[in-house]
């Protein structure tokens, strides 16, 4: 259980594949432009992760030490035409949106990364565990900075939900406020930097806090443990 737990904690938060890690800004910065956008691209990118860990991890006692980054690989590259030919079967329009950074999730250096450090390395069910985890985490920063650049971009959220979500979903579309000329700076590739550096400094301020919280807690259980200790004496 508490392997289970440190995963979850290291995939959302700690070692978080796009803050901690730094892997997968490529599409990352290009394609949130909208919540929607980041949402389709993070659920294609767990997708592969749960699936080319679990294949890594079943057939990891059969690949030879030699060759088996070209084996992850072609094992990840045959998920992601899975998922690429599923979202341009029932997803056309956000498959189009999304464009070149589907087929690039072969690219992603996290998903290879998972699988030569874990996936290789644990049993099956810890495997699948650890993709759904860094997909969740990853999928938590696209989305977040997508919401981040919609809002000030254009004053909306959840614009086209009925790309990924269907027809019903058009009615999701939340307007915070209305804007004649969107704030180009959020919606080009400077603001997704921007956004990006704004949330790494934000996890950065809460890790120190945790961090002093952590440590002043410690201090006071010494110093009741040592008064604990003086009146026994």
């Amino acid at each position: 259980m508490n392997e289970y737990k440190d995963l979850s904690l290291q995939g959302i938060w700690k070692n978080n594949p796009a803050l901690v890690q730094l892997l997968g800004l490529c599409p990352l910065l290009a394609v949130t432009a909208t919540v929607i956008n980041g949402l389709g691209l993070g659920i294609a990118t767990t997708l592969v992760l749960l699936g080319s860990n679990i294949t890594v991890s079943l057939v990891r006692n059969f690949v030879p030490n030699e060759i088996r980054i070209p084996i992850f690989v072609m094992v990840i590259a045959a998920f992601v035409t899975i998922v690429q030919l599923l979202m341009n079967a029932f997803t056309f329009e956000l498959y189009q949106a999304l464009g070149i950074f589907i087929p690039l999730i072969v690219t992603n250096c996290a998903i290879i990364g998972r699988a030569e450090a874990y996936a290789s390395k644990n049993p099956v069910q810890l495997a699948a565990f650890d993709g759904l985890m860094m997909g969740l985490g990853f999928t938590l920063i696209l989305v977040v900075l997508g919401a981040m650049r919609e809002l000030l971009g254009y004053g909306t959220l959840l614009t086209g939900a009925d790309l990924l979500l269907g027809d019903w979903a058009a009615e999701l579309t939340i307007v915070v406020f209305q804007t004649d000329s969107p704030f180009l700076i959020a919606i080009l590739p400077p603001g997704a930097f921007l956004g990006m550096g704004l949330l790494i400094a934000f996890k950065n301020v809460i890790d120190k806090w945790i961090e002093k919280r952590m440590a002043s807690e410690k201090a006071n259980k010494v110093v009741e443990r040592a008064r604990v200790t003086g009146t026994d004496i």
